[in-house]
């Protein structure tokens, strides 16, 4: 079937360099095309033209860095209640369409979330009559900010299973969606974090919008990149992927698309007409629903020739986070002493020193990994941490106190041995995430 247009008519025929996808459909199989008019990946420079200075959204680093910590408090808000209403489970057409409905809370994941949405997106996959799934967030502020990680801390230092069946059962909900046969489309718009990279970045299509927010910034709560942070982040191009892990650097925007991390950009204000196409194709597969994105992603205007706020970075970035130790890529961001070497180094000293170590190496072992071998990595990494100090402590200043001065313990790079961060990867034995 013929797709269509943003105005609901059949597109015409389109070049060769048009019918480029915008990413590939699973991580780390080539380099990103575009499928139109689209922002700059950072190992492409640009032509001749006016640029848009970048120094604006660099100055307010710190300020990202408190707005980050708002977003986790708004998380810690959130109470273990019943998950009737909380997800919204339909069939429309031939689709099946996931609503997180907790605009409250950001549209945080909690584990009756995740028991809601596994055996639907199971049922659905196994369906004949459904051809596609789509996931989106209530509310227009948030796809999802991230997992209710107040309860799974409050969970972990009363024993209680939460902890182990939260973060067991949300991986397997991951890998069930890397896995699933059904073209699965994540309407990213908003804000995006943590669980909420967890429901996106592993389908097939991420659609951004000028108002998506991406960041990880567990390191800032004494965890990791997790939900398969330590497979995709490596992927992404050069060292951009290990920048974004250790710094919670936050992007916006069409710079969500640039990093790699959506597969289209659509102006917001045509989100619900791309969601009513999607949900017009009759019988629709992998290469008409792209040809539908693509239509979209060509149209938009947004930002169309902004260069991505990273660019004139990536050289240093991938430089600079090359070395295969924490204490070296500090030392790296010293030497540079640059205005925006300086702000990266400053918010990496903020972070736990035990979960930066952590981090550098679950993205480079986790570069050379499948998908479920790196869950099962970041499963035993999770028990560690909910186990440990650091966690509970990062939850405490940021959502209980909020001090934003958690005592993190090792306090210094140098006190994190090599035996202490061979213990957070230790097997779990009759314990570990099987699948």
């Amino acid at each position: 079937m013929a797709a269509q247009s943003p105005g609901g008519r059949p597109c015409a025929p389109r070049s060769r360099r048009r019918l480029a996808r915008a990413a590939p459909a699973r991580w780390g199989s080539g380099p990103r095309s575009s499928p139109g008019p689209a922002a700059p990946s950072p190992q492409r420079g640009r032509g001749p033209g006016p640029r848009r200075p970048v120094r604006s959204s660099l100055t307010c680093r710190f300020n990202s860095f408190r707005r980050t910590n708002v977003i986790l408090q708004h998380l810690g808000m959130s109470k273990h209640t019943d998950a009737a209403g909380e997800v919204l489970l339909e069939r429309r057409g031939c689709a099946g369409v996931i609503t997180l409905n907790r605009p409250k809370f950001l549209n945080a994941l909690n584990l009756n979330m995740i028991r809601h949405i596994y055996p639907q997106l199971k049922n659905w996959e196994q369906d004949p009559e459904t051809f596609l799934i789509i996931i989106k967030g209530a509310g227009g502020k948030a796809f999802c900010a991230g997992g209710d990680i107040r309860v799974i801390s409050e969970g972990g230092k009363a024993n209680q299973k939460i902890a182990q069946d939260f973060f067991r059962e949300e991986y397997m909900l991951n890998n069930a969606i890397d896995s699933c046969r059904k073209p699965y489309v994540a309407l990213i718009h908003g804000i995006t974090m943590g669980g909420g990279v967890g429901l996106s970045v592993h389908g097939q299509f991420r659609v951004a919008t000028e108002k998506s927010l991406f960041a990880m910034p567990e390191t800032a709560i004494g965890l990791f990149p997790d939900v398969g942070g330590g497979y995709f982040l490596p992927r992404l191009q050069g060292k951009l992927g290990y920048f974004l892990a250790l710094t919670g650097f936050r992007l916006k925007g069409r710079d969500v698309y640039a990093a790699g991390i959506a597969t289209h950009f659509v102006d917001s204000e045509k989100l619900d007409m791309l969601e009513e196409d999607l949900l017009a194709l009759k019988s629709p597969s992998k290469e008409n629903i792209a040809d539908v994105l693509d239509a979209y992603h060509t149209k938009s205007k947004i930002d169309q020739d902004k260069s991505f706020i990273l660019e004139e970075h990536m050289d240093k970035i991938n430089s600079w986070f090359s070395a295969n130790t924490v204490e070296q890529i500090i030392e790296n961001l010293q030497q540079d002493g640059s205005s925006f070497a300086l702000e990266q180094l400053k918010v990496i000293n903020k972070m736990s020193p035990t979960s930066l170590k952590i981090t550098v190496r679950q993205l480079m072992e986790g570069s050379s990994k499948t998908l479920q071998e790196v869950l099962t990595m970041e499963y035993r990494l999770s028990q560690a941490c909910v186990g440990g100090h650091d966690f509970h402590e990062g939850v405490r200043a940021v959502l209980i106190d909020k001090d934003q001065s958690p005592k993190w313990k090792p306090a210094d790079l140098k006190e994190v041995t090599d035996e202490d961060l061979n213990n957070y990867f230790k097997p779990l034995g009759s314990n570990d995430l099987k699948f």
